[in-house]
């Protein structure tokens, strides 16, 4: 196997992987430190709240995303995700453009399917990658090895914790966040929230660790939550230290029943290995 070539495309795929549905910067756990400054109601802390638990409680979505990183890859995902008992979800992932896009295409990766488990996540790849990977199709990215990738455990951490609810959860931190009103979202009814966050003035401190982190400094978050406190979309814009981040995303299906079985241990390459490989391997 030529090892360089197998550890570029496993960086690539570990980065659109982790700009999935999910992805974004922060956990789904609320800290109780949501600001309350006069720009935004009261009506609507208590309504965004109220989305956040009811998101967290519903445990299970399908989602649909595109994420637009700069000119280095954009990507579409569909699939659903779980987050009751860990993370847990299936995804059919398309590579739809960017730098990082045509590396992939080169070596005849197009899309591919990841599985995320609580303790590691699984991305299947093409034939003409088995054939660099003695015939393995799925590469296995353990949390704890993942600051290999540069990101650390704080990388890891991200991973294992994004779920829906997290967009209210950076929305609340926003000074200012406006009820922009009532709109039709994929047939139904939904109230439009919309705020800027800006990172010197995140309250909660793992929250604006994870964004220093990405180099974020301003973001602008939009949600729309229906009448049952669910999100049915929701749209990031922001700046990281890899160029202009988009992402936007529809949630529906709340409470569905999410499966990601492991793949075959013999038809699984560890990252970890792939790295090892590539440090004894002259490229």
């Amino acid at each position: 196997m030529k090892c360089t070539d197998g550890r570029r495309v496993a960086l690539a795929v570990a980065t659109a992987l982790a700009l999935t549905g999910t992805a974004a910067c922060t956990s789904s756990e609320s800290s109780g430190t949501h600001r309350t400054d006069r720009g935004t109601s009261a009506r609507s802390l208590a309504a965004l709240r109220s989305a956040e638990r009811s998101t967290a409680r519903a445990a299970s979505a399908r989602v649909r995303s595109t994420t637009v990183m700069g000119s280095r890859l954009s990507i579409a995902a569909d699939g659903a995700l779980g987050w009751g008992d860990g993370l847990t979800g299936t995804f059919t992932i398309r590579y739809t453009g960017g730098t990082a896009a045509e590396s992939l295409r080169a070596l005849g990766i197009t899309s591919m399917e990841a599985r995320y488990l609580p303790d590691a996540y699984y991305a299947r790849m093409s034939e003409a990658f088995a054939e660099k990977t003695d015939g393995k199709h799925w590469i296995k990215y353990v949390y704890d090895d993942l600051e290999a990738l540069g990101g650390g455990a704080d990388f890891a951490d991200q991973m294992r914790n994004t779920t829906p609810n997290q967009s209210v959860k950076l929305l609340l931190e926003s000074g200012d966040v406006r009820n922009v009103g009532r709109e039709k979202i994929a047939g139904r009814t939904a109230t439009h929230y919309s705020g800027t966050v800006t990172v010197g003035d995140v309250a909660d401190a793992q929250l604006k660790k994870q964004l220093q982190q990405a180099q974020v400094t301003t973001e602008t978050v939009d949600i729309w939550v229906d009448d049952r406190n669910l999100l049915l979309k929701k749209v990031e814009k922001g700046r990281t230290g890899s160029g202009e981040l988009t992402q936007t995303a529809y949630y529906s299906d709340y409470g569905v029943h999410v499966i990601a079985a492991k793949p075959p241990a013999a038809d699984t390459e560890d990252f970890r290995d792939l790295l090892a490989r590539q440090s004894t391997q002259t490229p």
